[in-house]
């Protein structure tokens, strides 16, 4: 993943927001909508992309468009900084690879251990029981 490349592709699109502002809300397009097509993407590998394509299956459109939009700040710049940020934030996660759970056998003293402390608790218990008569 080349991060410089990824920056130059993509594209942002100035939104008149919604929500508190005043009648600056009217004015400034301060909401921010970011474009990034992944399948014209030179900044990530065929394998990178495939990846991606599977973990962000349903942010995606149907032409493997990813679209996501910031409308936290009154600012257009601030705004468009934290959708970059939210974007590679995004793909890292989308391509983080978890590690596989290697399964392994419980140790023969370990069991042996609580077999005992069993046994242990078993016969207590036996002993709170009145003594059988014959």
């Amino acid at each position: 993943m080349n991060k410089d490349i990824l920056q130059s592709e993509l594209q942002f699109k100035a939104v008149r927001s919604s929500g508190a502002g005043g009648q600056n809300v009217n004015k400034v397009s301060s909401k921010v909508e970011l474009i990034f097509d992944l399948e014209a993407s030179l900044g990530l590998t065929d394998d990178e992309k495939e990846l991606l394509k599977q973990s962000l299956s349903n942010r995606l459109t149907k032409d493997n468009v990813l679209l996501l939009q910031c409308e936290e700040s009154r600012s257009q710049h601030k705004n468009k900084t934290l959708v970059v940020e939210r974007f590679f934030n995004l793909l890292e996660d989308g391509l983080f690879i978890p590690k596989e759970r290697i399964a392994t056998k419980t140790p023969r003293s370990v069991v042996r251990k609580r077999l005992k402390a069993k046994r242990k608790i078993s016969d207590k218990k036996a002993n709170r029981k009145p003594p059988e008569l014959e």
